[in-house]
């Protein structure tokens, strides 16, 4: 496979490369550039962070688990390119200096390129952009002090990749096909089109997709598979469309999470909250929600809210489509109603709903794996209950409706006695497991506790323990 970038504001054409080498791995072995940091080599503590440019703009990425097929077409800055050309440090540089923002420094190159793409971006949230980067021995005070000490400096003008200065389709030498008349190699494995995606894997049924990479990162990092081939899909443009109409949203599988929070801060307010704890700034910036629904995690926290919403999922093999309520999806624990050759095209979700909840449990607020997570549906009306649709993540090997607790809701008054037995019947949806995260004892009350504070929150009590106040 053959791809082209900007590094650090030079093209760089690289041939016949392995297509799950990381951008980190790259980096440091082939180019010398060793101020990006392998920490974690999963995506959770930032110290590889590199900031990427493309037509969406920059953003802060995960190197260690971003293949470098993911890169062609775009710009890639990592720390010596953030640093001007004649030396000369970035506004953010210098507010760590100024501040005392780093004392062993292994740490640091990671968050000047988290800190830099937000600085571009006029990203004034700190917390939030900063969140995936951790920190063991200056602490985070003083980061944040440089992070908003730098906020008011003028961007520089040598970290302002210009996206258009790579052309969408500037292939590395080689044509579009090859001698056969067959996709080139690039064009095999990076499709550009749905349809072309469609074509490939209906051809190669046992590839590995691979979106962003957030997960099938891990397992090249982590557990040393190699799947091949691989097919990315991160050049396909009708994967990444949204469509909104006066009642319903249809999002496509391409659309990452980072994407996904600003659309439900417009239509589901709470999805929003939720989305703002799904991984960190880097993660969200390069998962998809196409890909948290297909890989069917029983403790993937998009399935539940989006059950809850009553979406439909949009399936493709080849030039047939088909549609299916979201929950039906899941069969059981790593079994997906998903055949050989067939792929998440798309979701839709309903445009409004005034009484959805979610609410995501961990043992830390951010970037961290739910203990459960829970979503509600519940509509009253004239004060008795019409419909309730309750899902859950994390208490079942799928994400899984409490079938018996609706049940119990329905047609009842809105009281809390009704809520009281619809908890009761909650015992008979669920027989959690116990592990690391959560005992099964744990997740079944807090499920139950959860309803209660759906209600109390529908009722306009503050429920959300950031915002109480003693």
């Amino acid at each position: 496979m053959d791809i082209t970038f900007l590094l650090n504001g030079e093209r760089v054409e690289l041939r016949d490369i392995n297509p799950l080498m990381t951008a980190l791995d790259w980096l440091r072995d082939h180019r010398g550039l060793t101020a990006t940091k392998e920490g974690c080599n999963e995506g959770d503590c930032g110290a590889c962070t590199v900031m990427v440019t493309d037509e969406r703009g920059a953003r802060a990425l995960n190197a260690c688990i971003l293949f470098l097929p993911q890169l062609h077409g775009k710009a890639l800055r990592t720390v010596e390119g953030i640093t001007a050309p004649d030396g000369s440090l970035h506004p953010v540089q210098q507010a760590m200096v100024d501040h005392h923002g780093s004392q062993c420094g292994f740490c640091t190159p990671g968050f000047i390129a988290s800190m830099a793409a937000a600085h571009l971006n006029g990203d004034g949230d700190h917390e939030t952009a900063l969140a995936g980067n951790l920190c063991r021995c200056t602490g985070y005070a003083p980061i944040l002090r440089a992070a908003r000490a730098a906020r008011s400096a003028p961007v520089p003008d040598h970290v302002k990749d210009d996206p258009d200065l790579i052309s969408s389709d500037m292939s590395a030498g080689g044509g579009n096909q090859d001698d056969d008349g067959q996709p080139a190699p690039r064009q095999r494995w990076q499709p550009e089109t749905a349809d072309a995606l469609a074509q490939v894997y209906a051809a190669h049924p046992d590839a590995t997709l691979v979106a962003g990479a957030t997960d099938v990162g891990l397992w090249v990092t982590k557990q040393l598979r190699q799947p091949d081939p691989v097919i990315f899909l991160n050049r396909c443009a009708d994967l990444q469309q949204v469509e909104i109409d006066a009642d319903k949203i249809r999002i496509g599988a391409g659309v990452t999470m980072d994407r996904v929070l600003t659309l439900m801060e417009a239509h589901h307010p709470s999805y929003a909250a939720m989305t703002r704890r799904y991984g960190s700034a880097q993660v969200r910036a390069a998962a998809t929600i196409g890909g948290n629904i297909a890989n069917g995690s029983p403790i993937g926290d998009n399935p539940p809210a989006l059950i809850a919403l009553g979406a439909r999922l949009h399936l493709r093999h080849g030039d047939t489509r088909r549609d299916i309520a979201l929950e039906d999806f899941f069969i059981d624990y790593g079994k997906q109603d998903r055949s050989k050759g067939e792929f998440v095209e798309a979701v839709t979700l309903p445009a409004d709903a005034p009484v959805f909840r979610c609410y995501k449990i961990s043992k830390r607020f951010d970037q961290d794996i739910s203990a459960l997570l829970g979503a509600f549906n519940i509509i009253p009306r004239d004060g008795t209950i019409a419909s309730a649709r309750i899902a859950f993540g994390g208490m079942a090997g799928v994400p899984k409706r409490a079938t018996n607790a609706e049940q119990a809701l329905a047609g009842q008054p809105w009281t809390l006695d009704s809520i009281r037995a619809a908890q009761a019947a909650m015992a008979d949806d669920f027989t959690p497991l116990s592990d690391m995260r959560a005992s099964a004892a744990y997740r079944l009350r807090v499920a139950q506790n959860l309803l209660e504070r759906y209600f109390q929150d529908i009722a306009g009590t503050r429920t959300d323990l950031r915002e109480v106040q003693p």
